[in-house]
């Protein structure tokens, strides 16, 4: 397991012990959650951008809901 030294200044430990008092986590918790949401945007929006792609060619196809309920 990796472990890292992260420096903060006075606002931002105020920040972090109010949200790890608000979410009943330690801070290290905290700060493994935010790596894991900022890592699942990038994702996503790499999906939007590869889908966006598709859709200018014209290759990007949609289903109804009755469609998919038909299946």
């Amino acid at each position: 397991m990796g472990v890292i030294s992260i420096r903060l200044n006075k606002d931002e430990e105020k920040i972090l012990k109010k949200l790890s008092e608000h979410f009943h986590e330690d801070k290290s918790a905290l700060v493994k959650k935010s790596l894991f949401e900022l890592y699942e945007n990038v994702t996503d929006l790499n999906d939007i951008k590869k889908f966006e792609a598709k859709e200018r060619k014209g290759r990007a196809s949609f289903f109804t809901a009755e469609d998919i309920l038909k299946k």
